[in-house]
């Protein structure tokens, strides 16, 4: 990783943050004002984030993509104009992605992410990986652990959409807590020491730490040892979703197709029934209703996911608040918007 200067907040800057200085503090402002990252992927959810890692003003984000401007991505992406249907995504998006903030550094890479070298990765103080293949996102995973760089990923799928984080072995931060009140002397009722209480109107930071595991242990869970069979009753059928819709793109390249819907609703089923079969699952653990809500991304959804993941890369640099470990999963057909959260440690 490069040497990092000691962030200076301007006062042009602390008018720009006064919201978020005042709601988590100038250190943490300041750490997050310090911090580089790399964005792949400028889909639908790839844009969302990039919003919100702007406005919350990191102190530089790459955005990596060599993918071109279709139609869908129009429907699906804020921040390409129109006009700009076949010019490369990350280059397309850097105007509008600038002017959200120009007090950070944005920059656009229009390289494909698998041929990136492992000395690219490193310049970086968080890396989010979206619209990645999981071999690319294990591999980034465990370079990134080995040099305690942050890393994310993230997509959406139809209705589906899901987050994956990974802070390191030992990633520390801090929470604010109520402050609790010890009393002063003895009882006078004499009903023995008086208990400690909770003061709602004065708040306490308390230092705490958090372990991660990678990628690839959160994904080769072995489903047939008793500790996890224990565990499968909380485990939300979204990871096993999630499975399924990897494989799909390992195999095929791409997502599932709206256009090939019937061929590629075939192969979802045909992938399930082989994904749980190789994890010691039965194939009805995930119904084939999930075929018909899998396709494209949904504005909504990346909203949704998008604004959890910015969320939390923002807390991550920031070193404030408690982090998620290490899933999050969300479902956009249940009416509340339900969200589940996994993770093997």
């Amino acid at each position: 990783m490069i040497e990092k200067e000691d962030p200076i907040i301007s006062e042009e800057e602390a008018a720009q943050y006064d919201r978020q200085i005042r709601l988590w503090g100038l250190d943490a402002q300041k750490r997050l004002r310090g911090s580089r990252v790399l964005l792949a992927g400028l889909g639908g959810l790839g844009a969302e984030v990039a919003k919100n890692l702007i406005l919350a003003g990191v102190k530089g984000l790459t955005l990596l993509d060599h993918e071109q401007v279709t139609e869908e991505s129009c429907r699906a992406q804020f921040l390409v104009p129109v006009s700009a249907r076949g010019q490369n995504r990350a280059q397309a998006s850097l105007e509008r992605a600038q002017n959200l903030n120009p007090m950070v550094e944005v920059h656009a890479d229009p390289g494909r992410v698998e041929d990136k070298p492992d000395d690219f990765f490193l310049q970086f103080d968080a890396v989010c990986l979206t619209g990645c293949s999981r071999d690319l996102m294990v591999r980034v995973d465990q370079l990134c652990s080995q040099h305690r760089i942050k890393v994310f990923c993230g997509d959406v799928y139809g209705y589906y959409g899901y987050m994956f984080c990974n802070l390191g072995q030992e990633y520390s931060y801090v929470e604010e807590k109520p402050k609790v009140v010890k009393p002063s002397g003895d009882s006078s009722d004499g009903s023995g020491a008086k208990k400690a209480k909770v003061d709602p109107n004065e708040t306490t930071m308390v230092k705490k730490t958090a372990s991660f595991c990678t990628l690839k242990e959160a994904l080769e869970v072995d489903w047939t040892t008793e500790k996890a069979k224990a565990a499968l009753k909380k485990t939300p059928v979204d990871y096993f979703l999630l499975h399924v819709l990897l494989k799909f793109r390992t195999d095929k390249g791409r997502d599932p197709d709206p256009q090939s819907s019937e061929e590629d609703g075939e192969l979802l089923r045909q992938i399930r029934s082989d994904v749980l079969d190789a994890l010691g699952l039965s194939a009805s653990l995930l119904n084939d209703d999930f075929i018909s809500y899998c396709f494209s991304e949904m504005s909504p959804v990346c909203a949704v996911v998008g604004g959890v993941l910015g969320q939390e890369v923002v807390k991550a640099l920031s070193q404030r608040d408690v982090p998620h470990r290490n899933f999050f999963f969300f479902d956009g057909r249940k009416g509340n918007g339900m969200v589940d959260y996994f993770g093997p440690n």
